[in-house]
């Protein structure tokens, strides 16, 4: 099944046409450079080659202490199964909830680190095996990583090997995205569809803070849009805004709904006026299709994408970040709750930094006031909690009951501002409890 109206796998001058066929192999001949002890790189969500991956299952029994370095896979491929840690070990460079029981389980392990500095990781890793999947080869020799770039460029230029995986169901995005196929040691070819990621459902809370989140953007902003359901919401309610920019890390299914009603239009920034500002795509055959050969996406590393300092000259710039508890000093935790390490801190770090750094830029914190009837909005953070954003990096904090503006508040202030946007039920006691502790009289 393929997707995209396309024609050969590549195409061009006949030595190209030479190159190419004498570097195509299958899926079996392609794994076999790789050994026991061996480092491999291979990129996130949809980009994963599944057909090297499950491959590389098949040598299982000759292959032992193989590290897999990936982030945000999107299934769960037979080597992260229970049974397989002797022979392979997944490190997540960003933990989604289908690795979470491996990490919980010691069969797998998590980079801590800002998304910024992922490329130079890897750079630093000594990567036997880069394994990635690209759209067909262009007349000029060039393969597009398409919905990932994220630190796919960094892996592939310092990897021993480089195997790529050729799937005319990969987008060709544009922007700093390609590779070409003298950089390529083996070419394996692939029809299957890419993993998909459907929109979030939308709850009646999602879209209360939504409402909530659209007070605080003006027209014109650019915008930074997390994962997740409440992210999805708020973007849902940017719909009647005018003008808007993004600069972000994922794009997902959302973005196309705010471009073609009118709302994203990306005339109005400052930085890359025009152009959608992105790393990686996580979404529906929709999104994908969106992003084939469309001149307003520019896909970038997220040593760009994510720098705070390349974030902040995007002026009136918006970050907007789910976190999944919050204590009344305005600590954040998004990684674990409690001594659970389970994930990586994510792009909220960097994107929260670099908004509060820009001229009119804001921060913004969403999450649900409540979780199966406990309170998010806490007097302090469990013993062992990760803090993902310090108090120092939290501007405005929202929840279904409201927003809360934290940045230069005092200690007492941002207890009271958080205290009032909790769930009614759970006020007298975080009230209470900041008496306790002092923060409040």
């Amino acid at each position: 099944m393929v997707w995209f109206k396309a024609g050969p796998l590549f195409e061009g001058s006949e030595k190209l046409t030479a190159v190419y066929t004498e570097k195509l192999v299958s899926a079996a001949e392609a794994v076999r450079v790789i050994s026991s002890g061996d480092n491999i790189v291979v990129p996130p969500g949809a980009a994963e080659p599944e057909v090297l991956m499950e491959a590389l299952f098949e040598r299982r029994a000759e292959l032992k202490d193989v590290r897999v370095h990936q982030m945000l896979p999107l299934r769960e491929a037979t080597y992260l199964k229970a049974g397989m840690e002797r022979h392979f070990r997944h490190v997540s460079w960003l933990t989604s909830s289908i690795v979470k029981r491996g990490v919980k389980e010691g069969r797998a392990g998590v980079m801590p680190g800002y998304l910024y500095e992922y490329p130079q990781f890897i750079r630093d890793l000594d990567v036997d095996v880069f394994m990635g999947t690209v759209s067909p080869m262009d007349e000029h020799g060039y393969f597009s990583f398409g919905v990932s770039v994220d630190y796919t460029i960094a892996a592939a230029g310092c990897a021993k090997k480089v195997i790529l995986v050729v799937n005319p169901n990969m987008p060709r995005t544009m922007g700093y995205s390609v590779i070409h196929i003298s950089q390529a040691d083996m070419i394996v070819e692939d029809y299957t569809p890419l993993l998909e990621l459907p929109k979030p459902t939308i709850g009646s809370i999602d879209q209360s803070i939504g409402d909530y989140v659209c007070q605080l953007i003006d027209d014109g902003s650019t915008i930074q849009l997390g994962l997740g359901s409440t992210a999805n919401a708020a973007a849902q309610c940017l719909k009647e805004k005018k003008g808007l920019g993004i600069h972000t890390h994922f794009v997902t299914d959302t973005l196309v709904d705010l471009v073609e009603c009118g709302a994203v239009t990306n005339r109005r920034k400052n930085v890359h006026p025009g152009k959608i500002i992105c790393s990686s795509a996580v979404g529906t055959r929709r999104l994908y299709q969106f992003m084939n050969n469309n001149p307003m996406f520019e896909m970038h590393a997220v040593s760009y994408t994510n720098d705070p300092l390349i974030i902040a000259r995007n002026d009136n710039m918006v970050a907007i970040n789910s976190v999944d508890e919050i204590d009344l000093l305005g600590q954040c935790a998004s990684e674990p709750i409690g001594p659970k390490l389970y994930s990586g801190t994510g792009e909220q770090v960097d994107f929260a930094r670099g908004a509060m750094r820009a001229t009119g830029g804001k921060s913004i914190v969403v999450l649900h006031s409540t979780h199966k009837g406990r309170s998010k909005i806490v007097p302090m953070l469990e013993s062992g909690s990760v803090v993902s954003l310090s108090k120092n990096d939290v501007d405005y904090v929202v929840t279904e009951f409201g927003i809360a503006k934290l940045k230069g508040k005092t200690f007492r202030q941002r207890a009271e501002a958080l205290i009032g946007i909790a769930h009614p039920d759970h006020r007298d006691g975080l009230s209470e409890a900041a008496k306790k502790s002092g923060l409040t009289r």
